[in-house]
């Protein structure tokens, strides 16, 4: 199984996170942030993961810490659960569109740590949590998570429309990079490992 449990407790945040990469779609998320509540419970049904999350953190501040502190516990439990690699497809991508908007996640989990991300927002928030936050989510899963990612609106109109094609893209590109494909013998790099 591929599991991975994090907990994580500072100043600003206490949060416990358990990532089940072979699972069925099943969550339970508990943030404080219903929009962000909403993203991860459709990350986790598109990409066919079973995640729990309870956070809490510092909301009469603002929603940053608990946001980012959320998706820094996912991108190592990931990490955690992916072990060595071995096996994986290791590369993927997936275009999501959600009515009128297009949304581009590719994605390559072999152990090297880079995010771009092209997005624009025209309101400040999507319920409660800032737009401004949406690329930072996006690259604190892929610094913790050890992967490259690369995140793109092609088009939309509605902010909700585009994070949630942005979230649903990366749910299908992330399952489709990490399943195990059963011709690969040891990690899959000509160099004969990861990180190098």
């Amino acid at each position: 199984m591929r599991t991975a449990s994090i907990q994580r407790k500072t100043g600003e945040t206490s949060i416990e996170l358990t990532l089940n990469l072979d699972g069925r779609g099943q969550s339970t998320i508990d943030t404080g942030i219903g929009f962000l509540d909403h993203m991860l419970t459709l990350f986790a049904s598109h990409g066919l993961f079973d995640l729990t999350v309870q956070a809490r953190g510092d909301l009469q501040v603002d929603n940053h810490h608990t946001a980012e502190d959320t998706f820094i516990c996912l991108g190592k439990a990931l990490d955690q659960a992916l072990g060595e690699r071995r096996g994986l497809v290791r590369t993927a991508h997936s275009y999501t569109p959600m009515d009128e908007t297009l949304a581009l996640v590719a994605l390559d989990l072999g152990g090297r740590p880079y995010c771009v991300f092209e997005g624009e927002f025209v309101t400040p928030s999507a319920g409660t949590l800032g737009t401004d936050l949406i690329f930072h989510l996006f690259e604190s899963l892929a610094i913790h998570g050890r992967f490259n990612l690369h995140a793109r609106v092609l088009y939309g109109r509605n902010d909700h429309h585009k994070i949630e094609a942005l979230f649903k893209a990366l749910a299908k590109a992330l399952d489709a990079a990490a399943t195990i494909d059963p011709r690969r013998q040891g990690v899959p790099s000509t160099k004969g490992t990861l990180n190098a």
